[in-house]
């Protein structure tokens, strides 16, 4: 089931700007390791819940994860083959506005080269550049 808000104020927004970097959660404040945005985009719930399975998988349940990011953005889509005009399509998924130096994931309790792959295969799921940290008493 993909994340989506229990409650929103409204149920449609403006697509806005994603210019600049993260004023905020860009440091690891939970685990060992993380995966950090490079990049920039809207991170849906969908690929948020496949970025997150593929690292419990990989994990086999060992150690504990963290997932910095949730969609509150709604994203809005009109049907195929529509004229223009007639309003705003109705919302079709919840994103997370991504700016670089977001820190999306966090996992600790496992090695660093089981945390290094878990995050490669989560990077795959990921529409824009990442990379892995790991805090300095780690290395």
């Amino acid at each position: 089931m993909p994340l989506t808000p229990s409650r929103t104020k409204y149920r449609k927004r403006q697509k806005g700007s994603l210019k600049g970097n993260a004023k905020g959660g860009d440091t690891l404040a939970f685990g060992e390791f993380g995966i950090q945005a490079l990049g920039r985009g809207k991170f849906s719930s969908a690929q948020i819940e496949a970025s997150r399975v593929a690292i419990n998988r990989h994990l086999k349940r060992k150690g504990k994860m963290w997932i910095r990011v949730f969609p509150h953005r709604p994203v809005t889509k009109k049907p195929q083959e529509t004229r223009m005009g007639k309003g705003k399509g109705p919302v079709e998924y919840y994103a997370a506005d991504i700016k670089p130096g977001v820190v999306l994931f966090e996992v600790s309790g496992v090695t660093l080269s089981l945390a290094r792959e878990a995050m490669r295969l989560a990077d795959n799921k990921i529409p824009f550049r990442c990379r892995f940290l790991a805090r300095e008493d780690q290395v």
